[in-house]
């Protein structure tokens, strides 16, 4: 039965016809500023490429300044639209759990889902996102943006590199929001116990979650679909990303544990995941950084936690770390095996709210030494960074598993 929508929802839905090729789904909340764009452009996309055959979705989470009435309001043509409230722990995942069980209900083939604040979503994102699963058989897609180089710093410097060197699979936007599922993978989340659907996963974790429940369980068939710039409400790493931090850190670290088989005694090659499409030649938006605030909330946090750091990192790694309580810097290297080491320490559940608290001021500050180290480079040169510290997180994970087994 259905755990995220409610009876009126149900019977809405059976009331429609049954498998549609695409679902789209948008989760909101808030966003009645950008909500009717991304509306518009999924109803010309279910039509230019999909014959009309879709269907979209908006799952909100009780939105206070009229997000709902413009998604009703929007004229979709032929299009049929539905919009509800989802039941559940206030969250993301349980607005993206409540679209995967309409979808369920409705029979489609695939869904298409895309946040609620994009500007840069194009009609033809549809089709990148649904032909690898409707035509060649993929079962998950993920996105493959063009980003400013300090847009997604934690895709950047934590879930891109770990997940990555852990399930063999390079996905460039493992949280990236907008995503492309199979029928197949629907059933297999719908599947997981009630209290997975209680925990991060129904916040921000949700996206970490899918991606790397797709690369563990979903058979290895993963596409990713180039889409362009991502343009959308950015937030500045030292001011806003705390939570969102907590909840996909978390949610990654603690699969690390239920999917150890995967990565803790098998070498893998790392291989980018296919890439659907070309990639437009486009330029995504500057992301402004206050790079003293964030040094700042660096050194005030690590300080904070020292005490408790200090218990969960080697000595020797602590000694590599204390320059960094003056300069609210970390370099690559000792960036790896703090990773690492927070890891292995997670499994440890009566620590893992401190050892996440205790996290976010360490990675402040990794973000920190990335832009000082790329202040003066284009945002290709930037990703150069990026890859080159994926590189050391694989050449790495012995130390990872000489830890996790000790």
């Amino acid at each position: 039965m259905p755990k995220a929508l409610d009876q009126t929802t149900i019977s809405r839905l059976s009331e429609e016809e049954k498998g549609f090729d695409l679902v789209v789904g948008i989760p909101s909340y808030n966003n009645a500023s950008t909500i009717e764009h991304v509306v518009k452009v999924s109803a010309e996309g279910l039509v230019k490429y999909f014959g009309g055959n879709g269907i979209i979705l908006n799952s909100d989470g009780g939105s206070s300044d009229g997000t709902r009435e413009r998604f009703i309001a929007v004229n979709t043509g032929n299009v049929g639209k539905i919009s509800f409230c989802y039941r559940g722990v206030p969250g993301k995942g349980s607005a993206l759990r409540a679209i995967l069980e309409a979808a369920r209900e409705l029979e489609a083939r695939a869904v298409v889902l895309l946040d609620s604040d994009l500007r840069s979503v194009a009609p033809w994102w549809l089709q990148r996102l649904a032909t690898p699963i409707l035509e060649h058989g993929a079962c998950y897609v993920t996105p493959y943006y063009q980003r400013h180089k300090y847009d997604g710093t934690i895709t950047n410097h934590i879930c891109y590199p770990l997940t990555s060197c852990l399930y063999g699979k390079k996905m460039r936007q493992p949280i990236g929001g907008d995503f492309g599922i199979s029928r197949e993978m629907i059933e297999l989340y719908l599947t997981k116990p009630e209290e997975v659907w209680q925990s991060d996963v129904a916040r921000f974790g949700i996206d970490i979650w899918f991606t790397t429940l797709a690369l563990c369980e979903g058979g290895g068939n993963v596409h990713q679909a180039a889409l362009g710039a991502k343009i959308h409400d950015v937030k500045d790493p030292g001011k806003e990303l705390g939570p969102m931090f907590s909840q996909v850190v978390g949610t990654l670290f603690g699969l690390m544990e239920v999917y150890q088989n995967r990565w803790l005694d098998v070498d893998l090659s790392a291989e980018t995941a296919p890439i659907y499409g070309d990639l437009p030649n486009v330029r995504p938006e500057p992301v402004n950084v206050d790079l003293e605030n964030l040094k700042n909330v660096a050194r005030a946090g690590i300080d904070a936690h020292w005490d408790f750091i200090e218990n969960v990192l080697e000595d020797e790694l602590c000694k590599e770390l204390k320059s960094s309580r003056e300069s609210g810097e970390i370099d690559t290297t000792t960036w790896t095996k703090i990773v690492f080491s927070y890891s292995c320490a997670y499994r440890n559940r009566d620590l893992r709210e401190l050892l996440i608290e205790s996290l976010i001021p360490l990675y402040f500050a990794r973000v920190a030494s990335f832009v000082l180290q790329t202040v003066k480079l284009s945002d290709d040169e930037a990703e150069a960074v990026v890859e080159r510290q994926l590189e050391l997180f694989k050449n790495s994970l012995g130390y990872l598993r000489e830890m996790w087994k000790r």
